[in-house]
């Protein structure tokens, strides 16, 4: 066996030297020195990736003829009292931007308008629906339509 003999008074020569100060670099905080070895992300975004993958959204549902027919009646009878800006509750289908699928979303608010040139329902507060996106439409208006179904 070749051990290497260590020397233990090869730096005798500097280890009481004073600490060097620098007369051109400013003193660095230690705060600042400390974040010089703060973890690095080398994966920028993943754990947002990774986020956005485990979110859930669902699939849209399409509805049956007599779902459809009952919805219809509840549009032409909310036409019928528009004046009146009734106050519904609007179930629909909002498909998210990011992935497949969306999400189900309930609002409750007074309707202004029909729209079936655009074929969208506009609410008293500006927000539009799409009519091919509602899935139920509830209120005190459609008492006898409710059973219908």
């Amino acid at each position: 066996m070749n051990k290497k003999r260590v020397d233990i008074h090869c730096y005798d020569d500097i280890i009481n030297l004073p600490h060097h100060v620098s007369k051109v670099h400013p003193h660095m905080p230690i705060p600042d020195r400390a974040a010089q070895f703060a973890p690095f992300a080398a994966l920028t975004g993943h754990d947002a990736a990774i986020k956005e993958t485990a979110r859930l959204t669902e699939e849209r549902v399409e509805l049956d003829e007599n779902a459809k027919a009952v919805l219809d009646e509840k549009l032409r009878l909310v036409q019928e009292v528009l004046t009146e800006n009734p106050e519904l509750t609007v179930t629909y289908f909002q498909a998210d931007e990011k992935k497949a699928g969306g999400t189900y979303l309930s609002i409750t608010g007074n309707v202004k308008k029909i729209d079936m040139y655009a074929q969208a329902l506009l609410m008293a507060d500006g927000l539009r629906i799409p009519l091919k996106e509602i899935y139920d439409l509830e209120g005190n208006l459609f008492g006898f339509v409710e059973n219908m179904d």
